[in-house]
Parts: C-alpha cells; structure tokens; sequence
C-alpha cells in the first residue's frame, strides 16, 4: 500500500532547495537504520529541505529555535533524527538514532548531548 505524504510544497520550492550536510557520523548512522526508517527519515528530510513541514516533526529542545526532531516508531523501537534549518541555504543533519531511553519516553542524555554537541560544531563553522 502507497502512502501519500501531504505537504506545502509548491514546484517554485524545488529551485530554492538547502543543500543538506550531515555532521559527524549522522550520515552513517542513517544507513545503519532499518530500510524503511532510513526511507521515511530521508522523504521527511526532503520535505524540510524544499520548504515544507514534514508530518513528524518537532522542535528539539535545548538547541534553540531552527533545530528539529523527526521521529518514527518501527517494530517496536523509536528512531530520531535531529536536523538544524536556521540558515536559507543549507540544512544540517545533526544527529540520527535509535531511542534507548530505561526512563520512559525521556531521551537518553547521551543522545541529547550529541545532538547540542553537532549544534555547537555548526556554530564554530
């Protein structure tokens, strides 16, 4: 069964598109994910690069406005991938994981670390 993602995107978006960049060992861990995480995550990295709000998205706390979660849930386990936007031309993959939180839906500090950790290295660019 197809399924059918509804956006805002209009085809003038397509020209203006950021260039994506991943930071640290982001691109590899997105490989690493179950294929129908890795391909839901980089449909909704897409969006977010033409200009539209994926359907998964929301803000990450702790890194200030322009920084995102996208989250999808597979086989029992919870997928991450944290992204920043702040800039017109460019889109920063920060982080990508699988949830292991022993604490309930509470991000494991870790995770939360590398995510602000990637931040501060964009910001040093």
């Amino acid at each position: 069964m197809t399924k059918y993602i509804r956006t805002d995107i209009s085809t003038q978006h397509v020209f203006s598109r950021r260039r994506l960049f991943y930071i640290a060992s982001a691109e590899a861990d997105l490989e690493d994910l179950p294929e129908e995480v890795r391909e839901e995550l980089l449909t909704e990295l897409t969006i977010a690069r033409l200009g539209g709000t994926p359907p998964n998205m929301k803000p990450w706390k702790g890194c200030g406005s322009g920084v995102y979660e996208l989250k999808k849930d597979h086989a029992g386990d919870t997928y991450r991938a944290v992204y920043l936007v702040r800039f017109k031309e460019a889109m920063y993959v920060l982080h990508v994981f699988q949830k292991k939180s022993k604490s309930g839906i509470k991000t494991p500090s870790p995770d939360i670390q590398g995510a602000t950790a990637a931040e501060s290295c964009r910001e040093a660019l």
